[in-house]
């Protein structure tokens, strides 16, 4: 084997330089810069622990990251069992049906994010159409998922229903025929093997989409600000309020160190999931 030399390594860190560069200037600088600034008064600029107190004692912003967190648990928690079903359906369906579905689940992905949100308004809110085809039969039915939280996680399901089902799908395709055959041969039922099989193979991938989940929901602006009420808002709409229009910048940059927490634990749930063994390959 070759041995490098220092013109090899200087030429290693030559091509690596600009990409190390760039993650620097767009990534780990602002990181920084607004960890330090939300630790800044916004009157001397001084040291201070205020715009967290703050954040953790107005009953606003109390509200506010509660509603936040209640909203995204949800969505994680809907999105993951709606897309855990759909992916079974898919994976061990031969149906025409199941290839359909299985054909265009994927194109709410392909649509812009700001035309799917007015699409769904033009279909859910009072006037909309459930409600004027709801007429033809003799009702005014008014679905009520304008400007709350349900409609928030009505949109969010949309979003999120098609990215977790591709992973789980990838996840149990990734399981062979076989085992389940094998199982069902020594006479184990469909919940057994589910439990006992399907379900602990797949598992990591599961984490895996709950957390993607979660991240894109976390810090959400186009749905909560079309969709949303006025009070309370989720952080992302907070953040934007205290940047924009009060301009509390060093507010605004505490609020973005509590959101960066919010997604940096869900983050480490990722990488513990990615790390960890499985137990059956701590025998091998």
């Amino acid at each position: 084997m070759e041995k490098r030399t220092w013109k090899t390594y200087m030429f290693i860190v030559l091509m690596l330089a600009p990409a190390l560069i760039l993650t620097f200037g767009i990534i780990i600088y602002p990181i920084i810069n607004t960890v330090m600034r939300s630790f800044r008064s916004s009157e001397d600029g001084s040291f201070t622990l205020g715009h967290y107190i703050f954040l953790f004692t107005d009953k606003i912003s109390i509200n506010n990251i509660v509603y936040t967190l209640w909203i995204v648990v949800v969505t994680v928690i809907l999105s993951i069992v709606i897309s855990y079903l759909l992916a079974l359906y898919l994976r061990f369906n031969d149906s025409k049906t199941s290839k359909f579905i299985g054909t265009i689940y994927l194109l709410p992905r392909f649509i812009p994010s700001l035309v799917a949100v007015y699409g769904m308004i033009t279909i859910i809110r009072d006037s909309g159409f459930i409600n004027r085809f709801s007429r033809l039969f003799g009702y005014d039915f008014k679905p009520g998922l304008m400007y709350n939280a349900s409609g928030i996680i009505v949109m969010n399901l949309w979003f999120n229903i098609a990215f977790a089902t591709m992973i789980i799908v990838a996840a149990l395709s990734s399981i062979p025929d076989s085992i389940v055959e094998s199982a069902r041969d020594v006479g184990a039922g469909k919940i057994n093997v589910f439990l006992k099989m399907i379900l602990p193979l797949s598992f990591k991938d599961v984490v895996i989409a709950m957390t993607f989940v979660f991240m894109s929901n976390i810090s959400s602006f186009t749905t909560p600000y079309v969709m949303g009420g006025n009070n309370p808002v989720m952080l992302g709409i907070y953040l934007r309020k205290q940047f924009s229009e009060y301009s509390n910048y060093e507010l605004a940059a505490a609020l973005s160190v509590i959101m960066f927490v919010f997604s940096s634990v869900s983050a480490a749930i990722y990488i513990y999931t990615n790390l960890k063994e499985k137990e059956w390959e701590k025998t091998i």
